[in-house]
């Protein structure tokens, strides 16, 4: 038993060893845009990649991967932090088309990929099957990232997002489904896919409901940050772990709680601190688990394997691309006329460039029983594949929209919003300065010299504000949309103090949206 005891402190040592050189490396990376100003262009999880590439070309292994390390560990708090940060009301507005993608998207690229590699490579179908459903769910981590940092649309971005959090779920019930059958455990038939998917789904959302709206109330009853940050990570785990025991789909559960936390729990029993307190943990955490899936994604790439199977990944990069563009524009077209989604061809060639793969497609392919003798060539096809849409289509993502007229003024909006913030931050000294001035001890001189010094500051700035305002008039509408959703943030929290105070046993901040909506002059 000692001896036992003694192995097993040996192995977690060395694991915690492994684990933090992980981070070392990661957090390493990221301070090298700070010293090579030319990296600034490259996405950071796309550097960490690059970095990992390297290591793996010199054959230093950091950690074996493990895909239900992936799915289990990294999955749910990816997840979690990508819906928290979804506002419904954005996701509502192209519901359609992301449902579209997400589900019939998906069956388009599966089929495509398999009908490419059957026809093409002479790959059993099965197999052929399990590639496509292994790279048909999309992970634009990277490039949701740029488009925040470029200013692109905010529903470009929403799109994207919205199908990549749906599609993770219907990429791993076919998968799920796939593998089954040449297992002889699964039967394809119309009847008892669909019955498996409802089943699958309804599971994971009928979870996701309980948990994500029984924490909604538990939230009301108390206000301690640390708690309730404390919740949400439970909350993410715990969906995942008890749905997929349930037999439905985890993913699903985690979206469909973080979509109930942060669009209602949070409004209703979380004070705007606390808001913000749990937002800024879920980024770090987000930061941190990135910082690591995408390292050793790089880290786990064997150069020989992937020139073995060059053919095959070629192809399947062909058929996956294509599959991508039908699906995006026949889908987006039918999105159009259905719905009037008014989705222009110029973001639906970003969406089809966009849809990168990555952890969530290597974690399906480590994931095929050793049972199956081409289990090497799945792994080695999917590999290669992400790999080239992390590096090839990721880095040239800020071209395309530079190219089709897409990327917004953010550079410009942050320009503006710091100087409007320094002004409000030396009035608010100004403010203090003239209460201060009668406290007993104080120089007049002192007093005098410091409120011209910060007068004189305040001007300048107002030049800086007025020039921006005159240069380019659309900051104008840029600070009516700053003004109104701080004036909806406020209402939605006076409702919220109403409820915990128990004098309203209703939220009326989803009616928010609406009624400023009706008062806003288009």
């Amino acid at each position: 038993m000692t001896l036992e005891s003694a192995a097993g402190e040996v192995v977690i040592a060395e694991q915690l060893k492994q684990f933090l050189l992980v981070l070392s490396v990661s957090l390493g990376v990221a301070t090298l845009p700070q010293i090579f100003s030319w990296l600034r262009r490259i996405p950071y999880t796309l550097l960490l990649v690059i970095v990992g590439l390297g290591l793996a070309f010199v054959n230093v292994r950091l950690v074996n991967l493990s895909p239900a390390l992936i799915l289990v560990i990294f999955l749910p708090p990816l997840l979690f932090e990508a819906a928290w940060n979804l506002k419904w009301s954005d996701l509502k507005r192209d519901l359609l088309p992301i449902c579209l993608y997400a589900v019939i998207g998906v069956i388009i690229s599966i089929a495509g990929v398999a009908f490419g590699l059957h026809q093409l490579a002479g790959i059993e179908l099965n197999i052929a099957l399990l590639i496509g459903a292994s790279l048909s769910a999309t992970d634009p981590v990277s490039v949701t990232a740029l488009f925040r940092e470029l200013g692109a649309s905010k529903r470009l971005t929403t799109l994207m997002e919205g199908e990549s959090l749906f599609n993770d779920g219907m990429a791993v019930v076919a998968f799920g489904l796939l593998v089954a059958l040449p297992l002889g455990t699964a039967k394809l038939d119309l009847q008892s896919a669909v019955l498996e998917f409802f089943q699958v789904v309804g599971i994971g959302i009928g979870v996701g409901g309980l948990t994500g709206f029984g924490i909604s109330y538990l939230t009301q009853r108390f206000d301690l940050p640390l708690v309730e940050q404390s919740l949400t990570l439970v909350s993410a785990y715990s969906t995942y772990l008890i749905t997929e025991h349930l037999g439905g789909s985890g993913v699903i559960g985690v979206v469909t709680t973080a979509l109930i936390l942060g669009n209602f729990g949070s409004r209703i029993g979380m004070n705007p601190r606390t808001r913000i307190i749990v937002t800024e943990f879920w980024e770090f955490l987000a930061f941190f688990v990135n910082s690591i899936v995408f390292l050793l994604i790089g880290d786990q790439i064997h150069f020989a394997v992937l020139g073995n199977n060059l053919k095959t990944i070629a192809l399947t990069i062909a058929a996956m691309t294509l599959a991508r563009a039908i699906s995006i524009y026949a889908l987006s077209s039918i999105s159009n006329w259905l719905a009037k989604s008014e989705i222009p061809l110029a973001e639906q060639a970003v969406l089809t460039w966009g849809g990168l793969r990555g952890s969530v497609s290597i974690a399906l392919a480590l994931s095929v029983p050793a049972i199956f003798t081409q289990r090497e060539e799945i792994i080695a096809t999917v590999f290669g594949v992400v790999l080239f849409t992390l590096l090839v289509q990721g880095l040239s993502t800020q071209t395309l929209l530079e190219k089709l007229h897409l990327l917004g003024s953010q550079p410009l909006r942050q320009q503006y919003m710091e100087a409007i913030a320094r002004q409000v931050a030396l009035q608010r000294s100004l403010e203090y300065l003239e209460t201060a001035q009668k406290r007993p001890g104080i120089n007049l001189e002192f007093y005098k010299y410091q409120k011209t010094l910060i007068t004189g500051e305040i001007n300048l700035l107002q030049e800086t504000i007025d020039k921006l305002l005159d240069e380019y008039p659309n900051l104008q509408e840029f600070t009516t949309e700053e003004l109104r959703g701080e004036l909806l943030a406020i209402e939605a929290d006076t409702y919220a103090e109403f409820v915990r105070a128990g004098k309203l046993n209703k939220e009326l901040s989803p009616f928010l949206q609406t009624n400023h909506d009706s008062n806003h002059p288009e």
